[in-house]
């Protein structure tokens, strides 16, 4: 039975089905009988309708030799800010243990949202913050990891559009690698007084089959200088608020960036 030969069953099946829709003097199973009853003398033999059972069957089933590897990839849950906290979780402080999964069961990506460099104004200042990469005690088991950008005021709200990067290039050892630029979305001098910038590392968890936000840092508008630096790591929830801060490791683990003004 050839390939047209199953597109013109499965047209001809649709319009039985739509034609008898409304009958109420036939069952659901008398329909579909009569549908293919129907299409038996119009298109196929019944030989050939016989051939439609095994896939029919196993249409939802996976199988990897047919005719290509077809795995359902599974579906992601990207949550807001905060919002994992009302959920189970696997414990990420330094003492939990490290999430289960191999990072090449997962390999779809996250696309980054990464926006250009504003335009210059004459005596305004814009920063560009390159992310080198972050110390994790458990760095190479975290899956398709990227980092949420966004700049807050004192009560949390956003400043500028929030930003994320791609997947990271690579992890190694105790790290994981970006090596992305951010442009802020805003000349610093008009940032308010008291605003943040915050890094929320963010990884996917095949178990529970969500983007879960692992620790985040911060940097505030003293730190904003042109060269390197590095910040300390805090335990999730994101507090963009900044009272309720509990660093996510004893252990020399940071976030590693480098910083560039750009000034007329």
């Amino acid at each position: 039975m050839s390939y047209h030969s199953y597109r013109k069953l499965a047209r001809h099946l649709q319009k039985e089905a739509q034609s008898q829709h409304n009958n109420s003097e036939f069952t659901e199973d008398q329909k579909v009988r009569r549908c293919i009853l129907t299409s038996n003398s119009f298109f196929f033999k019944l030989e050939d309708l016989k051939k439609l059972e095994p896939i029919l069957k196993n249409i939802l089933t996976y199988n990897k030799e047919f005719p290509f590897d077809v795995q359902p990839v599974p579906l992601r849950k990207i949550l807001a800010p905060g919002e994992e906290e009302h959920l189970e979780f696997e414990e990420d402080d330094e003492e939990g243990g490290a999430g289960a999964g191999s990072p090449d069961s997962f390999p779809a990506r996250v696309p980054g949202t990464l926006l250009p460099r504003l335009p210059s104004e004459p005596g305004m200042t814009l920063l560009t913050i390159n992310i080198e990469k972050i110390g994790l005690k458990d760095a190479g088991q975290c899956i398709d990891p990227y980092i949420t950008v966004s700049v807050k005021d004192l009560n949390g709200i956003d400043l500028t559009p929030v930003q994320d990067t791609p997947v990271a290039l690579r992890k190694e050892d105790t790290y994981v690698h970006f090596n992305v630029d951010i442009e802020i979305q805003k000349h610093i001098e008009r940032l308010t007084k008291g605003a943040a910038i915050f890094f929320e590392f963010k990884h996917y968890k095949p178990k529970k089959r969500f983007t879960s936000t692992k620790c985040f840092a911060f940097m505030e508008m003293d730190e904003i200088k042109p060269g390197a630096i590095v910040i300390e790591l805090y335990k999730k929830p994101t507090d963009f608020k900044r009272k309720k801060l509990q660093l996510l490791t004893k252990k020399p683990l940071y976030l590693h960036l480098h910083q560039t003004l750009h000034k007329e």
